[in-house]
């Protein structure tokens, strides 16, 4: 029941979205049979919906506002709802607030009040969610936006503000996928026509956004998991390098407590340090991180990563004698 109803769901949102579809279109999307399709369709006429198809169009709504019912829920289900929504505002800036807030409302509708004054109190009171300082302000529109045109499969034209370089530049990127790094820092992950490579554009840099009429391809042998379990931290690189890094007796618990990467390996020394071995691109956000343990850190290889931290002492012993 849960599983047709999440299908129905991501069939709502193929019919809203700008690509033609059809019953073959549908069932390649979902991966399902045509026969699977067709009797969600039924079942989506049953439930009223407005479904026609024409040559042109394909299967579409001839009323947009209309809306898939939902399904009833438990208390808990409904709690767990609540608190995600409570984890996701805090972390997610403005891009959902007002969405939320109407979600939350139209979930109080569903329990008597009692029941909904005690969840409420739970998740005000008793389970408090913080992002830290960090917090961005992301565009709806624009995010709305570069999802659809990712699920859709639409090229995107973007004004694209680089900090690195401090100016701004005119892209048009295929939006592979949109991630969210350490629950704050949103990404869009694409193919850069400019660069014609694979870059990573945060969504909040992201001055303006145009959806164009033209259709992109993700190649068949890309997976998002698969390319973001090669990256440490949000620095691609190019070429994947060896790293072996010595942390004393004091810090090694910290870094025996976490995976930091897919490709990590660990050597245990008698005195209770360690070093830890790993296979990355890039070696700049390296750096920044094995710089945050200060003495109780030391790189050992490769000689590129260990002449980084050097310069960046260097440079900053500058500033403090």
């Amino acid at each position: 029941m849960i599983r047709q109803y999440e299908r129905l769901i991501e069939i709502d949102g193929l019919l809203r979205g700008r690509a033609r579809q059809t019953t073959v279109t549908l069932a390649v999307s979902l991966q399902v049979s045509q026969r699977t399709i067709g009797n969600d369709l039924r079942i989506l006429k049953n439930r009223d919906a407005p479904l026609k198809y024409t040559k042109k169009d394909g299967w579409h709504y001839s009323d947009p506002s209309w809306r898939l019912p939902t399904i009833s829920l438990s208390k808990g289900e409904l709690f767990v709802l609540v608190m995600g929504a409570r984890m996701l505002e805090s972390y997610s800036g403005s891009a959902y607030e007002s969405q939320l807030r109407s979600s939350i409302k139209r979930l109080s509708e569903l329990l008597p009040e009692r029941n909904w004054i005690d969840l409420q109190f739970l998740a005000d009171e008793r389970v408090l969610f913080r992002s830290g300082a960090n917090m961005v302000n992301l565009d709806p529109l624009i995010w709305e936006s570069l999802l659809e045109a990712s699920r859709s499969g639409f090229k995107v034209w973007i004004r694209y503000y680089a900090a690195s370089d401090n100016k701004e530049s005119e892209r048009i990127i295929d939006p592979y996928f949109l991630h969210i790094y350490r629950a704050t820092n949103s990404y869009v992950i694409g193919y850069c026509h400019l660069r014609h490579a694979i870059r990573w554009f945060r969504i909040d840099r992201i001055k303006q956004l145009r959806v164009l009429d033209e259709s992109f391809e993700r190649p068949e042998d890309f997976n998002p998991q698969t390319y973001l379990d090669q990256i440490f931290q949000s620095e691609v690189g190019n070429i994947s390098q060896q790293v072996a890094i010595w942390f004393d007796n004091s810090t090694a618990p910290f870094i025996r407590e976490r995976t930091w990467h897919m490709s990590q390996e660990i050597t245990e020394n008698p005195d209770g340090s360690l070093i830890l071995y790993l296979k990355v691109g890039g070696l700049n956000e390296l750096k920044r991180w094995v710089m945050g343990y200060g003495q109780g850190a030391k790189v050992l290889e490769p000689p590129e990563l260990v002449d980084l931290v050097k310069k960046e002492i260097k440079g900053m012993s500058i500033y403090y004698g």
